[in-house]
């Protein structure tokens, strides 16, 4: 029966794609239905949650490819496993990827051999005015391996496992590459090895109404990475992983985050910036109306030492945050390499024009952290209207530390609390000259 099945499906596609390999006969059939739906269920799609149904979603997509406004459709009350896949472009304008059911990836992905681990699961490149839709969930499955490890012996429900720490790099669940006017809205993103939803080498995306889900404790499970990636916006969503809730890496410009939630997680991050001594260039960045909740950091600007180039034009405002460690944080001695020190270099990424305006909130071990390169000290940052407390639950006078501002000048204003947050240094200070080669500056 499930042959027959897969035999008809594949008729049905061979049909299709020699009716559309007309574009004439393409543009008729789009103009006729507004829109052409193809569901995966036609092209053979098993949609037991056990079956590998990557064959069928990638017929769909050829065929999709080649309609003006087509849409391909995972439905509601089904689950789709899927191996590893590219659906790639150019396709035809307006195409959309319709998620109502429960999309999974294979289980324990994250810790196969090497060999055959992939560097992402849902891999789209070269794609233009594309959308993915839908009231379902991508589910990486990652807490689904880690559930199954625990020992019922220990009576532990949060047993490490080799899944979340397995060496190496592991799987993004979704990424984007080389891809523009891209829009990912309503859907639900959880338990992925390693970043949720990546944007690389693209522009023109929208992120609206998502919610991305994981443990805090899972590592390095960004909520939304940025890289090389410009005109972005991120409205009004919920984000809670054990890593930056955004993560806005080099090549970065015009990056809108609004009325979005970030809790558990790292918050909303720029950087690592420069390591290895690279060229790092991130601007215009504006995170308005943000809550941080049970985080590591509020806001944070990371650099390497020894790295070149700018983060410059740099706005937080209207953010709360609710037992953070440290709501506020510029980190120009940058080191993730655990218990190995990073050698100090006399380089550094320049950082200027940092507006926190009306940080609220409690914090649970240090209210303002900016530490800034000897080599080129922080400049012109503002801080305005910032309010700041420890929680209720946080530890004795040796349990919190105060404000540091090294080397970070500009201007205090508005209501400052406590006073010791507006430890910014008043002049313009000392900035080193600019002495790289013009190809090493932004």
């Amino acid at each position: 029966m499930r042959s027959s099945i897969a035999s008809s499906a594949a008729l049905l596609a061979g049909a299709l794609l020699c009716l559309l390999a007309s574009p004439a006969l393409a543009a008729a059939a789009a103009r006729s239905t507004g829109r052409t739906t193809l569901s995966v269920l036609s092209f053979g799609a098993a949609a037991d949650g056990v079956t590998d149904d990557a064959e069928a979603l990638v017929a769909a997509w050829q065929v999709a490819c080649r309609v003006p406004r087509a849409t391909v459709l995972l439905p509601s009350g089904h689950r789709f496993l899927l191996s590893p896949v590219t659906l790639q472009g150019p396709c035809s304008t307006k195409l959309t990827l319709q998620i109502d059911g429960t999309v999974l990836a294979p289980p324990e992905m994250g810790s196969w051999p090497k060999p055959r681990r992939p560097l992402q699961w849902l891999n789209f490149k070269w794609l233009q005015d594309f959308s993915i839709l839908g009231a379902g969930t991508v589910d990486g499955q990652s807490v689904t391996s880690l559930q199954s490890a625990s020992s019922p012996a220990n009576n532990t429900s949060q047993t490490s496992t080799e899944h979340w720490h397995s060496p190496g790099i592991k799987p993004t669940l979704i990424r984007f590459y080389n891809s523009f006017n891209v829009t990912v809205r309503n859907i639900r993103i959880t338990n992925s090895p390693q970043c949720h939803l990546k944007f690389d080498s693209s522009g023109g995306i929208k992120a609206k109404n998502i919610t991305i889900s994981s443990p805090g404790d899972s590592s390095n499970t960004d909520g939304i990475h940025l890289q090389n990636t410009r005109d972005v916006e991120i409205k009004s969503s919920s984000i809670g992983c054990g890593d930056d809730c955004v993560s806005i890496q080099t090549g970065c410009s015009n990056v809108h985050m609004k009325n979005v939630v970030c809790n558990p997680g790292h918050g909303i991050s720029l950087g690592g910036l420069g390591k290895d001594y690279s060229l790092a260039c991130v601007s215009d960045v504006v995170a308005e109306n943000i809550i941080v909740q049970n985080a590591l950091y509020g806001v944070r600007i990371k650099t390497w030492q020894g790295g070149v180039g700018s983060v410059r034009n740099i706005t937080f405002s209207n953010v709360r945050v609710a037992n953070v460690a440290t709501p506020i944080a510029i980190d120009q001695f940058y080191c993730d390499r655990g218990g190995a020190r990073c050698a100090n270099r006399t380089g550094a990424v320049a950082i200027t024009g940092v507006a926190y305006r009306r940080v609220v909130g409690t914090y649970s071990f240090q209210p303002v952290r900016l530490a800034c390169s000897d080599a080129r000290p922080c400049t012109g940052v503002s801080m305005v209207d910032v309010r700041l407390s420890p929680t209720a639950t946080a530890p004795g006078a040796g349990g919190t530390v105060a404000p540091l501002c090294w080397n970070s000048y500009g201007e205090a204003r508005g209501t400052i609390q406590p006073l010791s947050v507006g430890c910014l240094q008043r002049s313009n200070g000392y900035a080193m000259p600019l002495t790289q080669p013009f190809n090493y500056t932004c």
